[in-house]
This record gives structure tokens, sequence and C-alpha cells, in this order.
């Protein structure tokens, strides 16, 4: 039993340390997405 409570800890925290760094660049990559998108509007309205 110890030895599954101590595979449980030792995956755990990997996946928890994986959810929240996913989570985080999801937020940036919706920025950068945005920025990317108004810069091709404003490139589009120089020409």
């Amino acid at each position: 039993m110890d030895e599954v409570f101590s595979q449980i800890a030792n995956l755990g925290f990997p996946i928890v340390i994986s959810i929240y760094l996913l989570v985080r660049i999801e937020g940036k990559l919706d920025e950068l997405t945005k920025s990317i998108n108004e810069l091709s509007r404003a490139i589009g309205n120089m020409e």
C-alpha cells in the first residue's frame, strides 16, 4: 500500500505542474493570437 501512495506522490506532482504550465501557456497563446490578428489588420489597412 505504501508503494501505491509513493507512486501517486511521485507521479501526481509532475502532472499538477504540467497542467498548471499548460493553462498558463494557453492564456499567453490567446494573447499572442490576438496581437497577430491586430497586426495583420494594421498592415492590411496600410495598403
